[in-house]
Order: structure tokens, then C-alpha cells, then sequence
């Protein structure tokens, strides 16, 4: 059977004047598009508040029908997160299909989702949305022909047969499976923690370039690591978190970790579900916050940022502002203002500024001073050869001496050996 290709009307509603309505409505024709499918027509009402039978008005739903016959559209998709009353009223006065923003953005993580962590983290998300919704959803998912709100990677079409139990049982499969995972990941950090490496973690609005950077990191300071990770001009490109060594001269180095962009009213299903993953965000020593400084509406995605990690629990973490694309604005590039970083990722233009900026941050508890190890104590010079900086070498007569810059933790655990002052 060939399936029709969708064509979308978008409807929302800007309750009270608000003022990043307009943008919100260009986000959802932006989250539109990732789903591969065209928008032929934008709606909005000014209202105090929804109409809780079918979240417009009825003269709207009127203008809704003929925009879809004129367009021949064959799909309209809502603003905000519709109940499941709202959903059923809609389908059967526009007599199409009807999804709202949460289930847009589900289906695109479900796209996107290639480990099985992040699988079935989309999963547990789309099932707990439906869960309340079976009756207002009976006909989108009865449809066949998938698409957008259908197309959903293990949740299918032939859920529509699951009851409620069944579903509330499948929630409890996956959640067990992820548990698994979640405590796998848990391990991992435990054993970074202990191995005493840094962390620093990209976080921003999704498509600002933080897999760009990462691999740009990758390729000046790590070459021979193979493991690029995925980058492309799309929204939430990378749902993963990809964890990769930077390792620095002065053998000093530290993780960086890349995770899932943000966006605006992220559903509380995901949120919820990706916590595990977020969780990386909250461990980290820095934060680098990319922003795509080329979108004139750039100081709103910082904000967006920030809520959703406020969101997250994730407060008072070091950060510093790598403001990318700069070289599509006026700017002049690198620049490095305060905890600003202008850069542009794609041409490599400013990577070092970054990783300078990296460096004072997370090598503050570093010391230089000198050390006395007596010739018996070979393994002693041998750690710190991998793990310090050793400026001077000497032989004396009563063992190696060594001017060094060591980490404020190997300072006290190797304290009897050392002669001059801390620096």
C-alpha cells in the first residue's frame, strides 16, 4: 500500500500575549520538517485560555477545514500537549489525523534512537503518553500508513489492541531493562570519579553544534581515536551521550561528554525518561554551553537552556559560553570575552581558545613543587611520569629530584617526598 505523504496545518494558541509565541510556532514548523513532513498552512488564536473541549475555538475549527481543503492537507498538528478528550473532539470534527507538539517530538526521538538505552527510553515515553490517551488516539493509530505519531520504532500500529494492563505491564518490562542499563552507567561514573579525570559536559539547544565541536576536539587533541561522533544540520541529531578522552600536553587530560539538545516545552515524558542520561550532565565539573550565535534568537535558546537544566536539578555547575557559528555574524573570531568564547566549530576557528579556557577551569587544584624519591622508590617516579608534569629532572646523591606540576591529590599522597615549597 503507497502512503500518502503528509501535509500539515500547524494550530496554536498564544494565551495572554505571550511573548516567544511566535517563535515557538517557528520551533514547531522547524520539529515539523525533522519528521519529513510539509507544513502548508500555520493557524494561531490570541485566547486567556484554551478551550478545554477542543483547544480552539469553534470558528478556528472552521478555518482549520478550509486551510486543510485548500491545501489538501492531510494532517494538523497542535502547539501545546492536547488531553485525550481534546484529541478525540478534533478528529472528528476535522475528520484527519490530529497530534499534538509531545507526540511530534516522540516520534522524533523514536527516529533518532539508535543505542538500546536511548530505544528504550523513547519507548517507556510514548507508552506513558498513550497510556491516558487509547480512547482520543483509537483512530490516529487505527489508520494505516504510519507517519508522524505512528511510526513509532517498537510501539507500531498493533497497539491499539494492548489494553491499558497490557500497556501498564510493557511500561514495567522496559523500565526494568533500562534499570539495568541505567545502574551500567552509574558504574561507569563511579569509575571516572575514581580515576580522578575531569568532566565536562556540552550542553545546549539542540542543532546549536556541540557534535561538531566535540569531534573538532577530537581531531586536534585525540586524532587517533576513531570514534567521530555523529553530526548533521538537524534537530536532535545525537540522542546519545558520547563520552570521549581529550587528552592535553603535560599529561593532563579529561572526558567530554555530548548529550540530547534541548527545546522548548521538552516533554515531561522525555525528560523523565532521559534523566539517566541527563544524570551525565549533573556530574560534570564544567559546563560548556553552546549557543548558536548565528539565530537572531539566540538569548532565548540560552534560556531554554537553562530552564530545562534547572529542570533537570542541574545548579551551580561552572560554565563557560562557546558561542558558535560566530563567523556567519559580525563578530570577529576567535575572541574570547569573559566566559564567552566566539568560535566557529565547522571551520575549527577558535577550538583552542575553548580548550584554554577548559584548562583554567578544570586544572585549578594543581601544584608545582619539588620532590626528593629516593632511588628505591622507582614506582614513585614512574606514577608520576604518567600522572604530573615534570618540568626538571636531577640525579643526587641521595635520589631523583624532580621539579614537577602534580594534581593537589598525588601532592598529598606523595607529601614525604617532597623538599621545596607549593607554587
Amino acid at each position: 500500500m503507497v502512503q500518502l505523504e503528509q501535509r500539515a496545518v500547524l494550530v496554536g494558541v498564544n494565551l495572554n500575549n505571550q511573548d516567544d509565541f511566535a517563535y515557538s510556532m517557528e520551533e514547531l514548523a522547524n520539529l515539523t520538517e525533522a519528521c519529513e513532513v510539509e507544513v502548508v498552512g500555520t493557524l494561531s488564536q490570541n485566547l486567556p485560555k484554551v478551550n478545554p473541549s477542543h483547544y480552539i475555538g469553534t470558528g478556528k475549527i472552521l478555518e482549520v477545514t478550509a486551510l486543510l481543503e485548500g491545501n489538501e492537507g492531510n494532517l494538523v498538528i497542535f502547539n501545546d500537549e492536547l488531553s485525550p478528550s481534546q484529541i478525540r473532539n478534533l478528529e472528528s470534527e476535522l475528520k484527519c489525523k490530529v497530534i499534538d507538539r509531545t507526540i511530534l517530538i516522540l516520534d522524533i526521538f523514536a527516529r533518532r534512537a539508535k543505542t538500546r538505552e536511548a530505544q528504550l527510553q523513547v519507548e517507556v515515553a510514548q507508552l506513558k503518553y498513550m497510556l491516558p490517551r487509547l480512547v482520543g488516539l483509537r483512530e490516529s493509530l487505527g489508520r494505516q500508513g504510519g507517519g508522524v505519531g505512528t511510526k513509532n520504532r517498537g510501539v507500531g500500529e498493533t497497539k491499539l489492541e494492548l489494553d491499558r494492563r497490557r500497556i501498564e505491564e510493557k511500561i514495567t518490562m522496559l523500565s526494568k531493562e533500562l534499570e539495568v542499563l541505567v545502574a551500567h552507567r552509574q558504574i561507569q561514573r563511579k569509575q571516572r570519579k575514581k580515576n580522578d579525570v575531569p568532566v565536562v559536559s556540552l550542553v545546549g539547544y539542540t542543532n546549536a553544534g556541540k557534535s561538531t565541536i566535540m569531534n573538532a576536539m577530537l581531531e586536534a587533541y585525540n586524532p587517533s581515536q576513531e570514534k567521530q561522533v555523529f553530526e548533521k544540520d538537524m534537530l536532535f541529531a545525537t540522542l546519545e551521550t558520547s563520552v570521549r578522552s581529550i587528552p592535553l600536553q603535560d599529561n593532563k587530560s579529561f572526558l567530554l561528554t555530548d548529550t540530547v539538545g534541548f527545546v522548548s516545552k521538552l516533554p515531561h515524558h522525555l525528560v523523565k525518561a532521559f534523566r539517566s542520561t541527563l544524570e551525565e550532565v549533573a556530574e560534570a565539573d564544567l559546563l560548556i554551553h553552546v549557543v548558536d550565535y548565528a539565530n537572531p534568537e539566540f538569548e532565548r535558546l540560552i534560556q531554554i537552556t537553562n530552564d530545562t537544566l534547572k529542570e533537570i536539578g542541574v545548579t551551580d555547575i561552572p560554565t563557560i559560553y562557546a558561542y558558535n557559528k560566530s563567523d556567519l555574524t559580525d563578530h570577529s573570531i576567535p575572541e574570547v570575552i569573559g566566559d564567552k568564547v566566539y568560535m566557529a566549530a565547522k571551520s575549527r576557528v577558535g577550538i583552542s581558545e575553548l580548550v584554554e579556557q577548559i584548562r583554567r577551569q578544570v586544572f585549578k587544584d594543581y601544584i608545582c613543587c619539588y620532590m626528593l624519591i629516593p632511588y628505591d622508590q622507582g614506582t614513585v617516579v614512574s606514577y608520576l611520569n604518567e600522572h604530573a608534569s615534570i618540568l626538571e629532572t636531577s640525579y643526587e646523591e641521595e635520589g631523583t629530584k624532580i621539579y614537577l606540576e602534580c594534581r593537589l591529590s598525588d601532592y598529598g599522597k606523595y607529601k614525604q617526598f617532597v623538599i621545596g615549597g607549593m607554587e
